[in-house]
């Protein structure tokens, strides 16, 4: 079996793990930064011989992958967490409550993986595959702006530090967070509710419609753990939750639980560290 695998950035050696049990032979598809499903689409329909495409289900491989599966005319398996056979797959459904396990008999079978479900692989040994552009046709990128930190991305962090609406303001949620991640070198994320309440940034959404995270250490302040942010973080290898309602749902989940103040609580937690 030969596997073609859509680059894309950090998420890659993670898919590259699940592109890697599918058997046989993986190819890398490294594409440009400047990415457009059209052409990029129309490339790797170009390519013949290979038995499975896979992409991490990240904005790249979802912007892709479904204009390849409807022009081959087959079923995309999406957000795998599981490679059972060549042709089988596990994945989360109804917002990760339950694990569908899905059978494709599809010729060519088009799967995103779910990359915090898998070990980061190397890529040594890999053989590369040049993308060449060709026109982008209807489309084209006017521009582009990506806003620069030296902060970890936050899909790869090995730390997390979430925020929630609890927090009041923007101005708290950064004097708070800010310094905790910062102690901790940990990526920042938020709640959809904080998002909303224009405290952070959409790309920090941690949750069913934002990012899924599974860090070695996850720590939730002021999020109550409504079922769609859980989703998005329940995998992580310890969770921490500071929340001053002793039944918010994020206990359940959570390995550490700190009922309290978090303005009171997170400084000094700051302090200590």
């Amino acid at each position: 079996m030969t596997t073609l695998l859509l680059a894309d950035g950090d998420a890659t050696a993670h898919a590259l793990t699940a592109a890697l049990q599918l058997g046989g032979e993986v190819h890398v598809l490294e594409p440009p930064a400047n990415l457009l499903a059209e052409p990029a689409a129309d490339f790797i329909l170009s390519l013949t011989g290979y038995d499975a495409i896979v992409a991490p289900a990240t904005s790249t491989g979802k912007n892709v992958l479904p204009r390849v599966a409807a022009l081959l005319d087959v079923m995309q398996v999406s957000d795998i967490v599981e490679v059972v056979s060549p042709d089988t797959f596990r994945r989360p459904t109804y917002a990760g409550n339950a694990i569908e396990t899905v059978q494709s008999t599809d010729a060519i079978k088009v799967l995103t993986v779910r990359t915090s479900a898998f070990a980061a692989t190397s890529l040594d040994g890999i053989q590369r595959v040049a993308f060449a552009p060709a026109e982008p046709g209807l489309s084209r990128i006017v521009s582009e702006s990506a806003e620069k930190s030296d902060r970890p991305e936050l899909g790869s962090a090995k730390i997390v530090v979430s925020g929630g609406r609890a927090f009041g303001s923007k101005e708290k949620f950064d004097e708070l967070l800010v310094p905790l991640a910062a102690k901790l070198n940990a990526a920042i994320g938020a709640s959809r509710a904080a998002v909303d309440s224009g405290y952070a940034a959409n790309d920090l959404q941690v949750g069913q419609t934002g990012k899924i995270v599974a860090p070695d250490l996850y720590i939730a302040a002021g999020i109550s753990g409504a079922i769609q942010h859980l989703a998005g973080m329940k995998s992580s290898k310890v969770i921490v939750a500071i929340n001053s309602d002793p039944q918010a749902p994020i206990f359940a989940v959570a390995d550490y639980g700190l009922v309290g103040d978090l303005f009171a609580i997170i400084p000094e937690l700051t302090g200590k560290l």
